[in-house]
């Protein structure tokens, strides 16, 4: 709504009504806890809306019921037999509710495992019940579901563990909400894409201090507060290109570790990138799981207030 006069007076003199408002302004934000950054959103409607949608539709993908907050173990597997089930004081220690006390063992033997279920245990793959079978790490279809739980064989370096996932997780069921940055359209940049063919094979680091190999299969340039900046690209699936990234925000606002960024395609040697979808590893919010670190060349010496902010878990 427009304003016919712009003067007012009393405590303000002839500053005008627009300065009066501001500092109401102010001090509403200020009461309400506004955004720490101060600064407001700055988008024009239809892209806000289409950011606001992105980053629903991540949180609902986030707490379904095979999100990442649906990791509730993670348990390394030792050489030899590993036994599972309720038991505490067995190796893979399940829910206390959520079968036998012994419902099975995972043979571990030099680099091959096997799952065995005990008699009558109901355990089930790809649909049908099983009494035995071999299992490779991370492989969707090789998972064994257990009632509302569902175990399989993870990789992180040279070891290898059962990760277990619960649908009643306390981690899911105490989740609250995302906190995100304020969009900010400034923050969406073109990028110029160089391929390397063929792609970098590089060690990076994980979380856990354990080293995975990974395909680094270009690079980005882009132009951020008028300087230059670069990012090594992975590609976990055709079409897209991925980013692991850390900032100066890392740490303070975001967290410590880092951050992931996903494009599409790149078309005539750019992409598009879009901070405002900047989100956060899994480890952000669950102990369970296990998350790469960037690469040096990844590490900005800049900071980038845009996209998710650090979890409540880890800004007490």
């Amino acid at each position: 709504m427009r304003l016919r006069r712009n003067i007012v007076f009393g405590r303000f003199g002839p500053f005008g009504l627009g300065l009066f408002l501001a500092l109401c302004a102010i001090g509403i934000l200020a009461r309400a806890g506004g955004p720490p950054s101060g600064r407001p959103d700055r988008a024009d409607p239809i892209y806000r809306a289409s950011i606001e949608k992105w980053r629903q539709h991540y949180e609902t993908t986030l707490k379904s019921e095979d999100g990442w907050l649906t990791v509730a173990g993670l348990f390394w597997l030792h050489e030899g037999e590993n036994s599972f089930g309720t038991d505490p004081l067995g190796d893979v220690v399940l829910p206390a509710k959520a079968g036998p006390a012994e419902a099975g063992s995972f043979s571990f033997r030099g680099g091959k495992t096997v799952a065995h279920v005990r008699p009558g245990v109901r355990i089930t793959m790809r649909g049908k019940p099983v009494d035995s079978a071999e299992l490779h790490a991370d492989t969707p279809d090789e998972r064994l579901q257990m009632g509302d739980l569902t175990l399989y064989l993870h990789a992180s370096g040279a070891r290898y563990a059962i990760r277990v996932k619960d649908k009643n997780s306390k981690l899911r069921a105490d989740f609250s909400s995302l906190h995100w940055f304020p969009i900010d359209e400034s923050y969406r940049v073109t990028a110029r894409y160089t391929p390397y063919n063929p792609p970098k094979q590089v060690q990076i680091q994980n979380i856990l201090g354990d080293f995975d190999k990974v395909a680094i299969v270009g690079s980005v340039a882009f132009s951020l507060q008028g300087r230059e900046y670069r990012l090594d690209a992975e590609q976990d699936e055709p079409g897209t290109l991925s980013f692991v990234f850390r900032d100066l925000t890392s740490g303070k606002e975001t967290y410590p570790a880092a951050r992931f960024l996903d494009t599409g395609a790149p078309k005539d040697g750019t992409v598009i990138l879009d901070f405002n979808k900047a989100y956060n590893p899994p480890c952000a919010y669950n102990p369970y799981t296990t998350c790469p670190l960037p690469t040096p060349g990844n590490r900005l010496r800049v900071a980038i207030p845009a996209g998710e902010k650090i979890y409540k878990a880890h800004s007490d």
